[in-house]
This record gives C-alpha cells, sequence and structure tokens, in this order.
C-alpha cells in the first residue's frame, strides 16, 4: 500500500501537468493582426509535435509498468489517467490531420507570398477549392472557427503581398 501511494501521488501530479497541457492548448491564440497562413500550418505542426512527444511519454514502458501496478491494485486515479489518455490521443489526432491538411494548403503559399497581384490572383480559385475540400473532409478542420482563422490569414497575405507590391513599384 505505501507503494501503491507514492506511485498514486506520482500519476496525480502527471495528471494534474497533463490537464495544465491539455487547458494550455484550448486556450485562444494570440497572434499578431497582419500573419499569413504559414503561421497556421507552424502552429499545428508545435502542437502535433507536443502532442506527440506526450504520448511518447505516456506509451513508455515506465509509466505503463507503474499503470499497470496501480490497476492490479484497484487504484481510483486510473479513471482520471484513462479519461485524460484518451483526451490526449484526441488531441494528438486532432493535430496531426490538421497538418496533413494544411500542407495540401502549402503550395499556395509561395505565390501568396511573393507573387504580382496579377499572378497571385491565378491562384485563388485553386486555393478556394482546396480550402473547401478541408473544409468538406477534415473531421476536426472544419469548424467556423478554424475556418474564419485561416481564411483571415490567407486574407492577411494577400493584403501584405499588394501592400509589398505597391511600395516596390
Amino acid at each position: 500500500t505505501e507503494v501503491t501511494e507514492k506511485l498514486e501521488e506520482a500519476v496525480m501530479i502527471w495528471i494534474k501537468q497533463i490537464k495544465q497541457v491539455l487547458v494550455e492548448s484550448e486556450q485562444m491564440r494570440r497572434e499578431a493582426d497582419d500573419i499569413g497562413p504559414l503561421a497556421e500550418l507552424e502552429h499545428w505542426k508545435s502542437r502535433m509535435s507536443s502532442f506527440n512527444s506526450l504520448l511518447d511519454e505516456i506509451k513508455s514502458s515506465r509509466v505503463k509498468k507503474i499503470i499497470s501496478i496501480l490497476q492490479a491494485a484497484r487504484s481510483k486515479t486510473l479513471k482520471q489517467w484513462k479519461e485524460l489518455d484518451g483526451n490526449i490521443t484526441v488531441a494528438a489526432n486532432e493535430a496531426k490531420d490538421n497538418v496533413r491538411y494544411l500542407y495540401t494548403l502549402d503550395k499556395f503559399f509561395g505565390p501568396l507570398a511573393k507573387a504580382s497581384p496579377v499572378t497571385m490572383m491565378e491562384h485563388v480559385p485553386s486555393l478556394m477549392n482546396t480550402v473547401c475540400m478541408i473544409y468538406c473532409t477534415s473531421p476536426y478542420y472544419n469548424t467556423s472557427e478554424c475556418m474564419t482563422s485561416l481564411l483571415l490569414k490567407i486574407t492577411n497575405q494577400m493584403i501584405n503581398t499588394c501592400k509589398m507590391y505597391l511600395c516596390e513599384g
């Protein structure tokens, strides 16, 4: 029982830390008003990396041993642990999926950032078709919040590119 109590204390600390990571990941992002769509991809890549590292740690043999000992002891902390394990898995899957979908837009980021306004406009129909495809097929990124944020960043990039074009001319 003394060992079980020590292990439960360790798991409770992990639970608290994981809850903090999940809470922070769900908070509103503070972003500059004029950032482009590449920032969206970078955000999800960073989030995917964080959650994958956390998943690797949760799946490590050290953690598995502790959890199996607590299962044998019928610890009550395991209910919370299993719930958080599931939440981390969902968050990791969401980030991975969003990165995969946002990468389909990557080929447009260069022309959006470097082209003249006329050349940029040639890419807009394909870009919008790809955004529509993401909205229609992504299980996670098809919310109005995600789409609004993405379209805002695309618009920001187009405005910045036009500003640069005007300043050069």
